[in-house]
């Protein structure tokens, strides 16, 4: 099986790239919406793929998740496409001018059913939050439990590509005014590529 494996930045998935050397594709994007979409594009008119993986951190809004789990993105939104109504937020959606939630192709049930992760659903955004109004706003419009800056641009790239695309994140902190002292980004990094390793493997040997 061919894989690909897309990450914002190459500390995310180090440890994995050490791990399996050759023997899956890395694409590292850049952080944000539009490098994530133009490099996969790029990436996927030369290159066929049986699986692509999108690997990452994020940040929680739920806190029924713990710093470092590692979750399956279910649902991904597109959280600031739209217009703005004075207090009011109309989606693109409602525009009537394109879609904002994306899903994935394909999930870790079908992949490889040997595993298993908590499922979760997340918005994509320019500007990560850490200011409380804003944060109010957007779990009363949304209810998200994750938000990154690149999720639902991968899964509109798979789609728009016909790609089988998973996204997989651990918790790196939580979304809420920033504070950079309560992160723990080195054991969601190690927590995701433990879990990414392990899956990968399985599947390429089996």
């Amino acid at each position: 099986m061919l894989i690909l494996i897309v990450a914002a930045t190459k500390f995310e998935v180090e440890p994995l790239v050490q791990a399996l050397g050759n023997k899956v594709d890395v694409l590292i994007t850049g952080a944000g919406m539009v490098p994530t979409a133009f490099g996969m594009a790029r990436q996927l008119s030369n290159h066929t793929y049986d699986l692509v993986l999108n690997l990452g951190i994020a940040g929680s809004f739920d806190r029924n998740f713990h710093l470092g789990d590692v979750l399956e993105v279910i649902e991904d939104t597109f959280a600031e496409l739209g217009a703005q109504d004075d207090e009011a937020f109309i989606s693109i959606d409602t525009l009537g001018f394109g879609e904002s939630v994306f899903t994935p192709g394909t999930s870790l049930n079908e992949v490889y059913p040997n595993f298993y992760l908590k499922k979760a659903k997340a918005i994509t955004v320019n500007t990560v939050h850490g200011h409380e109004p804003s944060i109010q706003k957007v779990q009363q419009r949304l209810n998200p439990q994750l938000e990154s800056m690149e999720g639902a641009a991968f899964f509109y790239a798979c789609r728009q590509m016909n790609v089988q695309g998973m996204q997989i994140r651990a918790v790196s902190n939580y979304v809420e005014k920033r504070n950079r002292d309560a992160w723990n980004i080195g054991l969601a990094i190690k927590n995701l590529n433990t879990f990414a390793i392990d899956l990968v493997s399985q599947i390429i040997n089996n």
